[in-house]
């Protein structure tokens, strides 16, 4: 039985597997950081998948290779507990390329989208298990134009800056 990983190596590895993932962009050494019986699961959208082949497909074919270029993720509050590390970020990007993981069967609107994610990673043994990872499709699809707010109870960048900032204001869609 391989032994759990201290608070710190869990940090390490999570941050290894997403610099081969948004940095070195290799599929494989992604994958290698994960465990037999993985997963991937980006909620809104149903993407992802389970077990090395699938994994293996889904990054080398849908993710690593449909990022912007210009993708950056801001950290706003990381969480460490047993087996467990969750991120709360901003994922910024222009959608100048087909994003199928996210954005499935939309093509490219060339607009700027910040929206605020969280990740949950699950860690067994010393390997990631799984991922978890949340955020509000509506405000992205306002972002980039397919959302009209008006009327609705949606936000676009509004909750980013939200997000980011405590101290701007709540409620205003209480009217």
């Amino acid at each position: 039985m391989k032994t759990a990983l201290t608070e710190a190596d869990m940090i390490r590895l999570w941050e290894l597997h997403t610099q081969l993932e948004f940095a070195t962009k290799d599929a494989a050494a992604t994958v290698a950081t994960m465990s037999r019986h993985n997963s991937v699961n980006h909620v809104p959208v149903m993407t992802g998948g389970r077990g090395h082949d699938e994994m293996i497909a889904f990054y080398g074919q849908h993710f690593i290779p449909k990022m912007p270029t210009d993708t950056t993720l801001r950290l706003l509050a990381r969480t460490v507990g047993k087996d467990r590390l969750i991120d709360e970020f901003v994922f910024s990007f222009t959608h100048d390329i087909v994003m199928d993981w996210m954005l499935p069967g939309v093509p490219p609107t060339h607009r700027k989208v910040e929206v605020p994610m969280v990740v949950s990673v699950q860690f067994e043994g010393d390997q990631i298990a799984s991922e978890r990872i949340y955020w509000d499709q509506a405000s992205v699809l306002v972002q980039i134009g397919m959302l009209d707010p008006t009327g609705l109870p949606v936000t676009g960048v509004e909750q980013t800056r939200k997000f980011e900032n405590p101290e701007l204001p709540s409620n205003e869609l209480m009217g």
